[in-house]
């Protein structure tokens, strides 16, 4: 997959923003809820996060 996070976080942080994602809602916040918080936690957009989510998703990272 290419896009803009691809060329602004190596894979190791894209998998780490996507843990913390998954992470957050185990922890019983919704989704949009946990896209603000990781937001804010890492300073990246909510249109970033949703990529990185969508990757997370597509390959199967931990903890899926």
């Amino acid at each position: 997959m290419q896009n803009n996070v691809d060329q602004s976080f190596p894979e190791a942080r894209r998998k780490e923003i996507f843990l913390a994602l998954v992470e957050a809602q185990d922890q019983r916040m919704s989704v949009s809820q946990s896209r603000e918080f990781i937001s804010q936690r890492y300073g990246i957009s909510e249109r970033q996060i949703r990529e990185i989510e969508e990757e997370g998703l597509e390959q199967q990272w931990p903890p899926l």
